[in-house]
């Protein structure tokens, strides 16, 4: 997996302190899974209120320090804290932050580090990421999640819902001024296997051309909301005639299930 076997250890490590309000999110989250192309650079774990970031920091920083790793805190403030964990030669920077509970699906139990944000809430808060900064870790990371989480249309049309500020049009008049990735950026990454420039640019503006064919092709009152297919029992970009068997998810604080009617096919 592309965590590194340090970043492993420690996720293992804390994962007795993880809970469905306490859950490791960011780089590391999304690219537990081995067909990721990049390592993520620290461990983000995310708490759905300022409060339960003192707690959870507190209690890792106990475990931690119990066995024997040294823990050198960078910044500190309510709801943030900041910390490089280092033992033998090795070290990770570990951040511990409140972000709003307001989610598509609820948390998800993961062997390897607890609890962890749900690979859908991932995918889009990388994309929200990526129309704020122009990062090549960023790009790369939203060509991953389309690829093989959602399109990139299903994604942002969504997103407006986790940022209302934004509509489908506005994320992805922003995202089509996003992609010139040089090899130098590339190289200042720690990157799973090496990846081609041309494939990427030829992946992400392919990618650009069919979410924009997709959100021109909703209705306006479904702005901001997830598809759920129930006969595949997954979320699903729908094509022009998708029928009923595909319904509209909504988020909400502490994220929600799919609704699946009883008898439905």
């Amino acid at each position: 997996m592309p965590l590194t076997e340090f970043q492993s250890e420690l996720a293992r490590l804390l994962s007795v302190n993880r809970s469905p309000d306490s859950y490791l999110a960011g780089g590391a989250a999304l690219h537990i899974e081995p067909n990721s192309k990049r390592y993520s650079n620290d461990l983000d774990y995310f708490h759905d209120s300022v409060e339960r970031v003192a707690r959870a920091y507190s209690e890792d920083l106990s475990l931690l320090t119990e066995r024997g790793y040294q823990v050198e805190v960078d910044l500190q403030q309510p709801g943030y804290v900041r910390a490089v964990v280092r033992k033998r030669d090795e070290a990770t920077k570990v951040e511990w932050a409140h972000d709003s509970a307001w989610r598509f699906l609820p948390t998800i139990h993961s062997e390897i580090c607890g609890y962890q944000l749900h690979p859908i809430d991932l995918a889009l808060n990388k994309v929200l990421a990526l129309v704020g900064r122009d990062e090549a870790r960023d790009l790369l990371d939203t060509v991953h999640v389309h690829l093989h989480v959602l399109p990139l249309g299903a994604l942002v049309w969504a997103a407006a819902g986790k940022d209302p500020g934004f509509t489908p049009h506005s994320l992805l008049d922003l995202l089509r001024r996003r992609g010139r990735v040089r090899p130098e950026d590339l190289r200042r990454l720690n990157l799973a296997e090496p990846i081609e420039l041309p494939a990427l640019k030829s992946t992400w503006l392919e990618a650009l051309e069919d979410a924009d064919g997709f959100i021109r092709s909703r209705p306006a009152d479904e702005v901001g909301c997830l598809y759920y297919a129930r006969s595949l029992q997954s979320f699903v970009q729908p094509g022009p005639d998708a029928d009923e068997d595909v319904v509209p998810h909504h988020g909400r604080p502490g994220g929600v299930l799919p609704k699946v009617v009883e008898g439905s096919s």
